[in-house]
């Protein structure tokens, strides 16, 4: 059963991550009605709808308003856990996805047809992966952390996405090999542990943000 079903994946073509949520009219950041609370709503309906896919994509689309000179300000509490609940969902899928295939394609190397097609399909959901780990890594590195460094009264909106960052590195490790996986690991380490220092000097012990960071970092040293 699980074979039949790759077979009739992998011959629907790879769309980039981008070109999908086009054809789900989500890419409005150069329209006149471009504004946070648009797609805040956008993506609050999405979630209700468990379209997550439609979720990430305005709330990526609601970053970059946010940080084109739109009118609007940095994403508040709530709007920065849409943000990672969309992402982590989405990603989620993948990454369990890539599990199962990669289980059936070790299970299936004595028939090289089969292998074969399993290997192609895994390929596909790991380039989804990558493409939406990069989505998410841009908008921290180009958007997100450094405006979050700019305000220094609020070091959990930093600590956060810095914890971000480690999880989407720790996840791109999960599924590269070779240099690109040590230098995956790396990068992930270093937002881990950038974000812990913060942390351990400004937050308190119990708070949420950073108890989820400790547990974070301990499935990263744990894998």
């Amino acid at each position: 059963k699980s074979l039949a079903i790759l077979e009739y994946f992998c011959f629907i073509p790879a769309a980039s991550w981008s070109a999908q949520n086009k054809f789900l009219g989500f890419t409005m950041s150069n329209q006149s009605n471009c504004s946070k609370e648009y797609f805040v709503q956008r993506a609050k309906l999405a979630e209700q709808a468990e379209r997550y896919d439609d979720m990430a994509y305005a709330m990526k689309e609601c970053v970059n308003c946010v940080h084109s000179g739109s009118p609007g300000a940095p994403l508040d509490n709530e709007e920065r856990n849409l943000l990672s609940v969309a992402y982590k969902n989405v990603v989620g899928a993948r990454r369990s996805a890539w599990r199962v295939v990669s289980s059936i394609e070790s299970k299936t190397e004595s028939n090289e047809k089969r292998a074969q097609m399993a290997k192609s399909y895994r390929e596909k959901i790991e380039n989804e992966l990558k493409t939406i780990c990069h989505d998410v890594l841009e908008l921290l590195s180009k958007f997100l952390i450094p405006k979050a460094k700019e305000d220094s009264a609020h070091h959990d909106s930093l600590v956060f996405y810095l914890k971000m960052n480690g999880d989407y590195y720790r996840y791109l490790s999960e599924v590269s090999v070779g240099d690109e996986r040590n230098a995956n690991v790396g990068k992930s380490n270093d937002a881990y542990k950038e974000a812990t220092d913060i942390a351990r000097d400004n937050m308190q012990p119990t708070h949420p943000i950073r108890l989820g960071l400790a547990l974070n970092f301990s499935v990263f040293y744990y894998e």
